[in-house]
C-alpha cells in the first residue's frame, strides 16, 4: 500500500492493513517490516489488544491443525518423504484440476472437445511459441516440476497417437522474430490447427505489468496467419 501511495508509512499501513482484516505479512528479507509497528498502533490506540487477538486466532488455530506444536511422533505429516513427490495419486489430482480449470470462451460449431477416437487419420498443427515450450507454460510463484512430467501441448497431443506437426514460429513470448513461411506450410497442410499464445513470466510477473492486453511481438500476425 505504501508503494501505491494508499499509505504514508509503514505505521499507517501496518493500521490499515489490521483494520481491515489482514493478518499476515508477507515481508521477506526485511528487517523493519510493516507489522512490527503494530505495538506503537496499540500504543496510539488505533488499534485494539481484543482486534490484534481476533487476527492472531486464525493463524494458530491453522498451525494447530498442521500439528507444529505437536511431538513429531504425533504429527502424520513427519512420516512423508520424498516418494510421495510426484505419486500417482498426487499426479492424477494435478491432471483432475487441469481439466476442471479450463475455460471455455468460444465453441464455434461444437469443435471442442477433441476426442482420440475422432483423431484417427486427421493431421494436426500445434503451433505458437507456447506448443512445445515448457519453461513459459509456469506463472509466478510456480514450483519448476522436473522436465519429465512437463506434457506441452505438442507433447499432450503426440500421446494420443493423431498425426502431429509442429512449428513454434517464434520461439519465446515476446515472438519478435517470426518465421511466416515455416508456419504457413505447416498450418496449410493440416486438418485442425491448435495455435497456443500468450505472455508468460518473461513478460509479466509481480510488479512488472502491463498496461495493455494485446498479444506480443509478432503473436497476433501468427494468429492472422493461421486463420487464413
Amino acid at each position: 500500500m505504501l508503494g501505491h501511495h494508499y499509505t504514508h508509512s509503514f505505521l499507517e499501513t501496518a493500521i490499515a492493513s489490521v483494520n481491515a482484516g489482514c493478518n499476515l505479512e508477507l515481508s521477506y528479507g526485511m528487517r523493519n517490516n510493516v507489522f512490527m509497528h503494530i505495538p506503537q498502533a496499540l500504543a496510539m490506540g488505533n488499534i485494539t489488544l481484543q482486534m490484534l487477538r481476533d487476527r492472531v486466532r486464525p493463524l494458530f488455530y491453522t498451525r494447530m491443525r498442521l500439528g507444529e506444536f505437536d511431538p513429531p511422533a504425533m504429527n502424520p505429516y513427519s512420516s512423508l518423504d520424498l516418494s510421495v513427490v510426484q505419486s500417482p495419486e498426487h499426479r492424477n489430482l494435478s491432471l483432475e484440476a487441469a481439466v476442471k480449470s479450463f475455460v471455455l470462451l468460444k465453441n464455434v460449431r461444437g469443435t471442442l472437445p477433441l476426442r482420440a477416437r475422432d483423431l484417427s487419420g486427421q493431421r494436426l498443427a500445434v503451433v505458437g511459441p507456447f506448443a512445445d515450450n515448457p519453461r513459459v507454460l509456469f506463472g509466478d510463484y510456480a514450483p519448476v516440476p522436473e522436465p519429465q512430467y512437463i506434457y506441452t501441448p505438442r507433447r499432450g497431443l503426440e500421446m494420443l497417437g493423431a498425426n502431429v506437426s509442429f512449428t513454434a514460429g517464434c520461439s519465446e513470448p515476446r515472438c519478435q522474430r517470426y518465421s511466416r513461411t515455416e508456419l504457413v506450410k505447416v498450418v496449410g497442410a493440416a486438418d485442425v490447427v491448435l495455435v497456443c499464445l500468450g505472455t508468460g513470466v518473461d513478460v509479466e510477473t509481480e510488479a512488472k505489468d502491463r498496461s495493455d492486453l494485446s498479444l506480443l511481438g509478432h503473436q497476433l500476425e501468427l494468429l492472422q496467419d493461421a486463420v487464413q
